[in-house]
């Protein structure tokens, strides 16, 4: 038994992050926890990415993290979902994720899947049991973490009620502001010309008809427009990118957090290097806070796999 009080005979893990934008899945050894091989795919929300795609990419991810023959080495596996809570969801995600081991030839002890916003807490430094997570990225959620169980959740309540602050949230946000722009009811911007060309033009029609004519989480897509033109000088713009922090600072406020316990953030907008990470972090000083950034969740997960063993 080594330091981590896991016996070294005791093999494999794999921490599989399933995210609204993809799925990543690591492998790794137990004992040391050192990174062995990673793959990746598509979409991994359990509620919103139909059944059969769940599985499917799942099944890619675990294809490019364990290699053929050793799959039955892997002693644990935990999944972390995007909508994986409680509900529908979760049963959606241990459904898929069954499957898709089983395609895999994997043949985990033990398996646990769990939120999103659980392993990509455990991530933190550390790997903390307790205190607040923040992600931002196509939605927007957070929650309070006690022994790496979330058991409070402020917003992710899908782009139709919620996540604000989120991708979503921001390039709906910049498609809003362009339609007042040219109806006089707001003030220039310059993300008219770059949101007109990802929807066919600069004009209601186009834009109106962009807006409707897919799911409506692809207009976050647009949200790398207002950071673009956010400093490239443009007020608007600005306006949003703060309109967002305050967002997201405003979840994190409803977790009632406590000056200096951990605040772990991920996501494509609040990660490492996240156009917003600067604003969050300004937000939620004046409680405290701290942000730790990090990139996403699957070395939470991998980390909870390898507890799984104790």
């Amino acid at each position: 038994m080594n330091e981590s009080g896991i016996q070294a005979e005791a093999g494999l893990v794999v921490g599989i992050d399933a995210g609204g934008t993809r799925i990543r899945a690591r492998l790794a050894d137990a004992a040391t926890g050192a990174v062995l091989s990673e793959g990746a795919a598509g979409p991994g929300n359990a509620l919103s990415v139909a059944p059969d795609a769940l599985v499917r990419n799942l099944a890619l991810a675990l294809a490019g993290a364990v290699p053929v023959g050793r799959g039955g080495e892997v002693a644990a596996v935990v999944a972390g979902f995007a909508g994986g809570g409680p509900g529908g969801g979760h049963e959606n995600a241990r459904s898929a994720l069954a499957g898709a081991l089983a395609g895999a030839g994997v043949t985990p002890s033990r398996i646990a899947v769990q939120g999103d916003a659980e392993v990509a807490f455990a991530a933190g430094p550390g790997t903390p049991s307790d205190g607040l997570v923040l992600i931002a990225g196509t939605g927007a959620a957070g929650a309070r973490v006690e022994r790496r169980r979330a058991v409070r959740v402020a917003d992710g309540d899908g782009w139709l009620l919620g996540d604000g602050g989120s991708g979503f949230w921001l390039g709906r946000e910049a498609l809003g502001a362009v339609l007042r722009s040219l109806d006089g009811r707001g003030p220039g911007t310059a993300l008219a010309g770059p949101v007109g060309e990802v929807c066919g033009g600069a004009s209601r029609e186009a834009l109106v008809g962009y807006a409707y004519a897919g799911h409506p989480v692809r207009l976050a897509a647009l949200s790398p427009l207002v950071v673009e033109a956010a400093d490239g000088g443009d007020e608007v713009a600005r306006a949003l990118l703060d309109r967002a922090a305050d967002e997201l600072a405003a979840t994190v406020a409803a977790l009632a957090p406590r000056p200096a316990e951990p605040l772990v953030v991920t996501g494509g907008l609040i990660g490492p290097g996240g156009p917003l990470l600067g604003r969050l972090a300004e937000r939620v000083a004046v409680r405290g806070l701290v942000p730790s950034p990090v990139p996403d969740g699957v070395a939470g997960a991998v980390s909870l796999a390898r507890l799984l063993l104790r």
